[in-house]
């Protein structure tokens, strides 16, 4: 018998009337103590220019039948500080890329690095929510010889394995605390650790031999 994470949470949730209980709070993860409703996101300030909408991603990304296709986003911290997160579709490998700046020169500059050490078969595109950050896309899909889709506004779900990602990676960057303070080498051990842990979506493999089986094709 299979139940879903959200029975279980509605189960506890109903059962203590609305507001658990300490010692059952330590149990949870996120250590929330109210079930509330998601709120809709303000829009964001700006638009991007040329944007090409995710309706015009092709039919196998969705799908997750050819891998190279990335999902991304920024994990935003405190005092203006963040990192980029990137995630690939069908292995749920991650990358974690230290963002010194939120200004869309240097996201790109940062991401493309990124994205030009990997092979051309595993970067086929890149799916972004709004954020202004991603304004020079133009130059970084030419740069990292990939397409660059954006979601819709206030569609974070459009990118849903970036999403649970992100959920996940606030074990090691909790809410609140300054993100600049970590150097690539502590990200790309963190975004390892993460991958090294088995996915039942991946029939228990971890990321990191789903994505290494697939890099070994390439060769």
């Amino acid at each position: 018998m299979h139940i879903s994470h959200e029975s279980i949470y509605r189960s506890l949730f109903v059962q203590a009337r609305g507001a658990l209980k300490r010692e059952l709070l330590a149990h949870l993860r996120t250590k929330r103590r109210f079930r509330g409703r998601r709120k809709a996101q303000p829009a964001k300030q700006g638009q991007i220019v040329d944007a090409i909408p995710i309706s015009a991603r092709p039919a196998e990304v969705e799908d997750r039948a050819v891998p190279g296709h990335w999902e991304g986003d920024l994990l935003v911290g405190s005092g203006s500080t963040q990192i980029a997160t990137l995630v690939e579709r069908t292995t749920r490998f991650t990358l974690l890329v230290r963002v010194p700046s939120k200004d869309a020169a240097t996201v790109r500059r940062a991401l493309g690095k990124q994205m030009k050490s990997l092979p051309a078969e595993l970067k086929r595109s890149l799916t972004w929510d709004r954020g202004t950050e991603l304004a020079e896309h133009a130059q970084l899909s030419v740069e990292a010889d990939l397409e660059i889709y954006f979601c819709n506004p206030r569609s974070p779900w459009q990118r849903g394995t970036n999403e649970n990602t992100n959920r996940l990676l606030r074990d090691y960057f909790p809410k609140g605390t300054r993100l600049d303070g970590y150097s690539q080498s502590q990200l790309s051990r963190t975004a390892q650790e993460l991958n090294m842990r088995p996915r039942k979506t991946l029939g228990f493999q971890t990321p990191a031999e789903a994505f290494s089986q697939l890099v070994a094709l390439t060769r």
